[in-house]
Formats: C-alpha cells, structure tokens, sequence
C-alpha cells in the first residue's frame, strides 16, 4: 500500500497496539460527544452530512475536539475513500499524487474525502494545488486546524469551503467519555473492571483543558499505574502522579497567544487586578516568553495609564529589567506587582489618542517646513536667510511662557491632548489652562502696544 493509499478501518489494527484515546473515537454522529451546535439534530454540519453535501469544509477548532473524527465520520456515512495526510510531512509532490488518485477514482464512480491535518502549516502554493481539483469535484478537502483560518488559509480556497468552528468539550462532556472508555470491554478498559469516583474523573477532566485526547491519556496512563499496584481503583493519589504536569492550551505563534495577552491588557484596562493576575499566570505557566510580557506590560503602561501615573512606566521598566536580571521563576513576582499596579493606577489614554491624532494629521496634509523664528542659525548664511529671526526665548520673561506659534501655519489652532481630570493628569490640565491664560493675557498686551 503506498503512504497515501485509504487508510484502513480502526478494527483492523490490534487493539494492544493503539492508544486508548484512537480505540474510543467515536464511528457515528450517535456517539459523537459534543459540538451539539454543529451536529445536533437540525443542525448545519448534520445537515450537510445528512443530504451527502459533496462542499468541502475547514474545522477549526482547540486540539482534541474532534475534528479528525468527524472527518472520518463524514467519510464512513458518504461512503467515500479517506485519505488522510498531515501537512508537516507533505509537499506539492505528494498533493499532486494524491489529486491524480482522486481523479482516477473519480472516472470510476468513486468519491476521495481527502483529510488534512493542520492545514494551516501548508505554504500559499502547497493550498494553491488544491483548488483545481476542489472546483471541479474530483476531492471533498476537509482541513483541520487550531488557527484562525482568515489568517492561514489562503483566500480563495477558504471561499470554497465551510468554516466550522469546534468548541473545546466542557468537564461533563469529558467526565462522560471517560466514564464509557471505563466501561466499554471491546475498545475500551472494560476488562481492566477499573473503578474511578466522580471526583477522580472531574480531576481529569479540569486538568485536560477541554482536550478529549488528553483526557483518555491520563485515564491509560492512571490504569496502567493502577495495575501495577495490583488495584482495580484509580485513586486521587494514582490520577496526581498521572497527570503530572496540566495540559494548558497555549500556542506562542498562535491565535491562543493573542487571545491571552488581550485579556491580560483589557484587565489592566478595566482596573480588575484579580483577573489580569488571573490571565498573567496562564501565560507564565504555560511558557510564554516573560520579556515578550513584559514588553505588552509596559506598553499598557503609557496607552492606558500615561500621564495620569507617570510613576507606572519607571515601575514597568524596573519589572522588566527584574525579569531579564533574575530569570524565572523569582521575575514573576515582579511582573505581578507592575500588573497589579497599572490595574489600581488611574487610567488616561490622552496621550494615546493625541499621538494617533498626530498620526494622522502627518499622513493627511502637507509636510510644510519649519516656521523660520524655530530654526537653529548656526552659520551666517542662515541668519541672513531669517532663521531663528523673531524667537523668543521662554526664560527671558517672568512666566517662563511666551505667545509664539510652534505648529506650521496650517496646523496653527490643533489640539491634539486633552488631559483627563485623573490622577496627575488633573494636575497637567490646570497647567495647560494657566498658560494658555499666560498666552492670551500676552497676546492682548502685544496688541495694545501695537
């Protein structure tokens, strides 16, 4: 058989020679086990299954949601050849093989489900090889993936496809499928007659994150370690030494990289310690890098706190210079203090908003040249051309405020910050008030003397 001939069905492998988790996969919709949003009764995937709809699909979803088993559920209710690849080992070469099958099979009568696994690690051209073959009929593409297919999938494969979004399976829905894979003595631990308490199952459940596959490698691993006790209970004690260490969902190139760090900062930014500390420690115990933290922490600190605390940012910084210092773990705690105090710190986003308006106004108008009166005249030449000619200098008068034009003519009355009533900030502003009160009370004076 060559590498991408149909695989063979799951009987047909030894059951001592498969893992638990692949022994148990579930062969129809009936025993399938959540994603009731997709494959319940009236529901659009069931549906699609239901009337034989040849559209390809892409499964996006959390690993061990059961994308690849709803594959190759599809498959056995279709009656189609699967085939099954993974886009870490494969090439054009093998896409092009593999089309050339499906096409011939098709000239006889037989429809190809070809499954790829992780599609999403597939370069442009490799996805580009699929769509001839998708448009007219001679593949169903069904792609899994744990990213975000608007980023990873190239556009005009993804408009010939379904999305389908997989929810991670809450702790019942894993308690349940624990409890079967105990009880079932054909593909399961059923002989082993294993008994487990409610509160030992939820225990592998809450450390699986959602992940059905986790989740039956902690329940082989506690039975194996429970035999050889020469036990037919799974005992807390026996659970701990199996699970070891938590499964935490995290990806550092991933969408999931993206969604914690967007939770830690809207934390901060709705002054809530408890949760950002909260999303802080899935991120470190997880692995993420702790300066990429703490450069997101210190950017926190001048977009949502600036100069309503200015003491937040020389805090940040010493966090970070803390974590590059000492390493980890002893630099967590210091990312936790920078994190709990930009949460109570009073919060401003003026001097955010006033740079994204100077932004703007760089991109939109005209790059005019500096008033003359603010240029340096260093040589003769420039002073005879009137460089610095009609400056004042600020020190020269006793409020240490004079009323010069400092913007180019057509920015001349833009306002870009405007101070919040927080914290230093309501300090600023009254001292932005007092001198443009300076200003005006010098200007009418210049007018009068004129």
């Amino acid at each position: 058989m060559s590498l991408f001939a149909p695989i063979p069905p799951e009987d047909a492998s030894p059951k001592g020679t498969r893992p638990l988790a692949d022994r148990m996969r579930p062969r129809t919709l009936d025993e399938f086990v959540g994603q009731e949003h997709l494959v319940g009764p009236g529901k659009p995937l069931r549906v699609q299954i239901e009337r034989d709809d040849p559209t390809s699909m892409i499964f996006w979803g959390s690993p061990g949601t059961g994308k690849t088993t709803l594959a190759k559920i599809i498959a056995r209710i279709t009656k189609a050849e699967f085939i099954e690849f993974s886009a870490v080992l494969s090439g054009i070469k093998e896409i092009k093989q593999v089309m050339a099958d499906a096409d011939r099979a098709r000239q006889y009568g037989t429809r190809t489900i070809v499954f790829v696994d992780e599609i999403h690690r597939f370069n442009r051209a490799q996805q580009d090889a699929f769509l001839p073959h998708v448009e007219k009929g001679s593949i169903r593409l069904i792609g899994a993936t744990t990213e975000n297919p608007s980023f990873e999938i190239n556009s005009a494969l993804l408009s010939r496809c379904r999305v389908y979004v997989l929810s991670q399976l809450t702790e019942e829905q894993l308690v349940a499928l624990l409890r079967r894979a105990i009880s079932d003595a054909e593909r399961g631990l059923g002989q082993m007659h294993l008994e487990a308490s409610q509160e030992v199952l939820e225990k592998i459940a809450q450390y699986s994150s959602g992940d059905a596959r986790s989740a039956y490698n902690a329940l082989e691993v506690a039975a194996s370690l429970a035999q050889q006790a020469a036990s037919t209970a799974i005992s807390d004690s026996i659970v701990h030494e199996a699970l070891q260490k938590r499964v935490l969902l995290y990806d550092k190139s991933g969408e999931e990289h993206y969604n914690l760090i967007s939770a830690l900062h809207k934390s901060v930014r709705n002054s809530d310690p408890d949760a950002a500390l909260y999303w802080l420690g899935r991120m470190l115990e997880a692995g993420e890098d702790p300066l990429y933290i703490a450069r997101r922490v210190v950017r926190m600190s001048v977009e949502d706190i600036g100069l309503a605390e200015p003491n937040a940012l020389a805090l940040c910084m010493a966090a970070r210079d803390a974590v590059d210092f000492i390493g980890m773990p002893e630099g967590n705690l210091a990312l936790a203090q920078a994190v709990v105090y930009l949460c109570a710190a009073p919060k401003s986003n003026a001097l955010y908003t006033a740079y994204g308006a100077v932004q703007q106004d760089v991109e939109s108008t005209s790059a005019e040249p500096v008033p003359l009166h603010l240029r340096n005249a260093p040589t003769s030449l420039m002073k005879g051309l009137g460089y610095g000619r009609g400056y004042q200098y600020a020190h020269d008068v006793e409020e240490r405020v004079v009323d010069m034009q400092c913007l180019p003519d057509s920015l001349r009355d833009r306002v870009y910050y405007h101070p919040t009533n927080e914290g230093v900030e309501k300090r600023i502003r009254e001292r932005l008030e007092e001198i443009k009160r300076i200003k005006s009370a010098s200007s009418n004076r210049t007018k009068r003397e004129s």
